[in-house]
């Protein structure tokens, strides 16, 4: 019993502690025995279409005493269990050598000012600097400023079409929840404006540059910010200069509370766009309203039935992407004066590879697009006839491109996983791309490699993956391994760069990212592949990922590590539950581990369309049968660390409450299953600088304590 013996006076402290708050008494015997799982089983069972349930931890689901003395417990032991790892300060050293440099962002133009992002290396959060015509550059907004510990940050900015004014959302703690504000360019002068209770949703400017259009929901009945469940979103206009409460509704769909609802305003500013969406389903509907007379809304496609994404029009004529009978993608055109289906036009023809992103810039159509998960740069005309492919510095991901249709360049970002991210801007001039902006880093990429391989899942789907390293790393079988993946939502995992991967492959580690089903790196149709009923699919391509390392000699199954997060804790919440002999540690963070429940909670409604839905008798028996909460049984578990974060709104943090605690109450063996709960964050998003290292130096420390290694003294 390594893990208790390590810590067998701490945690008895610890669990002696809790137990009195919450007003229990137990012998030293007793104290030992819980000392890794201060909650105590309840008794709750309900019947579900007939199907009796247990739910043991549903009490953690309350924000009680007990609960938060559980979790104070938990934290302290897990706090305990990471400092006492040999080392880890080399780890921390080096990941932090390693995020020190400046980063950049790819500026973003309006009127005659260019705004962007800039990072001089460690700061909490990044800066938004502004540079007019023939004026230096200055800061707009500093985010660092609104918080001590930098756990405020920017959730969003949307700047005046006249590039005077600036609209930016910010969220304390990593909530979902937003306060939009504004500031006048210029100045730097704070406005008195301030939009309150919006989530998913961004401030879109008016032509006039006279207020904003956004969306909003009614502040929690409930009174529990973090965890009410949230529906009946409204599209709201606010006029500079007035008071929230008297902004102008403009619409809302109150028989409909499930509707969300994405806006924008058509570049020329004479349309407001609604794209109408259904929890996260990437159908969408879409309605428009004209901002150039007296009109109501227009319901112009009202069929849930694939996904519109509106690209720009040319008065009447819409252009839009969509997955209307091409899974990967096609451009069509829709005159809006004849809008029935038998009028509209293919632009740009679906093709082998999926479209992943598109704009239209100097009156043509950049259509980036994924061939085998890797980014590809293409121009067509707005006819559809194609121009020309932009050459690319590599094999990695292309992020934009970044521009307008009155502009005759754009920029794009590339970058891969040991390639740091580098800004290009592109001339239709001369149809080549020129080096914008490239970070200095303090190591050479060209002493990493990755490598693009595939193998075959269990029902012989041929699946990618990205495998990156040191050179020079021998395939020994025996080499430390972490396995990230995510498989949901159409959410393609490109290559993408980190310091902290750096880190880790200077530990001798290897990083493999397999692109699953659920994802979208094939289209839509590879989406649906790992959906709903077909979910065991993820986590069969997931396995034999697994397998594919250990059978090509990268590793053997006590040095491979898995982590995912989100989704991906899901993945991880099945990996434990179906397969722990096939690795040494699992890292499920801020995952989806109840399947019966997740829907009664903040957003977790959303998400049904993507997992169904316990409340749906067809649906019940596929989400018990994978649920980790529910398939957690006495058996030798894996070293596990499950993740989260006490201000997560969006997988609200009960869901790892439950499962850690039934982990640590029904695992046989000796590897230790701890918590790692971070206070004053959120889902991830606006996490500081500080905060990320720290994480990522507690993944790699508890990933090579679990397989047995000794961390260097100093990782290089």
């Amino acid at each position: 019993m390594i893990f208790k013996n390590k810590l067998k006076k701490q945690h008895l402290l610890i669990a002696s502690l809790a137990l009195a708050l919450m007003g229990c008494q137990a012998t030293p015997q007793e104290s030992e025995k819980k000392a890794s799982s201060a909650a105590i089983a309840g008794d709750t069972i309900e019947t579900i279409h007939g199907v009796q349930v247990a739910d043991p931890y549903r009490f953690l689901e309350q924000d009680t005493e007990q609960t938060q003395a559980w979790v104070k417990t938990q934290q302290a032991e897990g706090k305990a269990y990471l400092s006492g790892i040999d080392n880890k300060q080399a780890v921390v050293d080096r990941i932090t050598e390693l995020w020190n440099y400046e980063k950049v962002s790819a500026p973003f133009e309006h009127g005659n000012n260019t705004f962007f992002y800039r990072n001089d290396g460690l700061q909490a959060q990044s800066v938004l600097y502004v540079k007019g015509a023939n004026e230096d550059e200055k800061v707009v907004l500093d985010p660092n400023t609104l918080s001590s510990d930098g756990t405020v940050a920017l959730s969003g900015v949307s700047v005046s079409g006249d590039g005077k004014t600036l609209a930016y959302g910010v969220s304390k703690s990593g909530s979902d929840w937003q306060q939009w504000q504004f500031v006048d360019v210029k100045t730097g002068t704070k406005l008195g404006d301030e939009l309150k209770w919006i989530k998913f949703s961004k401030a879109v400017w008016n032509k006039d540059n006279s207020g904003v259009y956004y969306a909003r929901y009614d502040a929690p009945a409930g009174g529990n910010l973090l965890a009410d469940v949230n529906f009946n979103q409204k599209v709201y206009f606010h006029k500079l200069g007035t008071e929230q409460v008297s902004d102008t509704l403009v619409y809302e769909r109150p028989q409909n509370k499930d509707w969300g609802f994405g806006i924008e305003v058509s570049e020329a500013g004479d349309y407001l766009l609604l794209s109408i969406s259904q929890g996260t389903d990437t159908r969408n509907r879409f309605f428009y309203k004209s901002l150039e007379k007296p009109s109501e809304v227009v319901e112009l496609i009202t069929d849930l039935e694939a996904e519109y994404s509106f690209l720009g029009n040319d008065k009447s004529v819409f252009y839009f992407k969509t997955d209307l009978d091409a899974p990967n993608g096609k451009v069509i055109a829709i005159d809006v004066n004849r809008s029935d289906k038998a009028n509209w036009q293919t632009v740009i023809a679906e093709s082998s590879d999926p479209i992943s992103n598109i704009a239209i810039i100097n009156d043509h159509l950049v259509v980036s697009y994924l061939h085998d998960v890797l980014g590809k740069l293409s121009i067509f005309s707005m006819n559809g006839l194609k121009r020309q492919d932009v050459n690319l510095p590599g094999k990695g991901k292309v992020a934009g491109p970044y521009g307008k249709r009155s502009k005759d360049y754009f920029y794009y970002v590339f970058n891969s996983y040991v390639q740091p991210k580098t800004t290009y801007r592109f001339d239709f001039k001369t149809g080549k791309s020129s080096l914008y902006a490239e970070p200095k880093v303090s190591f050479s990429p060209d002493d990493y490699t990755s490598e693009q391989v595939f193998y075959t899942s269990k029902d012989g789907t041929r699946v990618p993956m990205m495998i990156s390293y040191k050179k020079g790393m021998q395939k020994n079988g025996a080499n430390p391994t972490l396995l990230y993946a995510y498989g949901g939502f159409a959410i393609s995992l490109t290559p993408r760069f980190s310091p902290a991967n750096i880190a880790w492959m200077d530990m001798g580690g290897i990083y493999a990212v397999p692109n699953l089903r659920g994802g979208a790196e094939y289209g839509e149709s590879w989406h649906q592949a790992g959906m709903l009923d077909k979910k065991q699919n993820v986590f069969d391509d997931y396995y034999a990922a697994a397998e594919y390392l250990i059978d090509e000699n990268y590793t053997n199954k006590t040095k491979l590590g898995a982590y995912g997060r989100s989704n991906g804790g899901l993945l991880m919440g099945a990996a434990l539950t179906q397969r722990p002999e096939l690795f040494a540690a699992v890292l499920p963070a801020v995952g989806v581990l109840d399947m019966l429940r997740f829907h009664k909670f903040t957003i977790g409604w959303a998400w049904t369309s993507e997992y169904g839905s316990a409340d749906v008798a067809e649906q019940f028996p596929a989400l018990l049968a994978y649920s980790p909460y529910h398939n957690v049984s006495e058996r030798s578990y894996p070293a596990t660390m499950v993740m989260t974060a006490d201000h997560d709104d969006r997988v609200v943090p009960l869901h790892s409450f439950k499962f850690g605690a039934m982990m640590q109450a029904k695992q046989q063996g000796d590897a230790p299953i701890i918590m790692r709960i971070e206070s004053k964050a959120g889902h991830g998003a606006g996490k500081p600088t500080s905060m990320k290292i720290d994480e990522f130096a507690d993944i790699y420390s508890f990933l090579f304590e679990s397989f047995g290694l000794k961390i260097p003294t100093k990782v290089n």
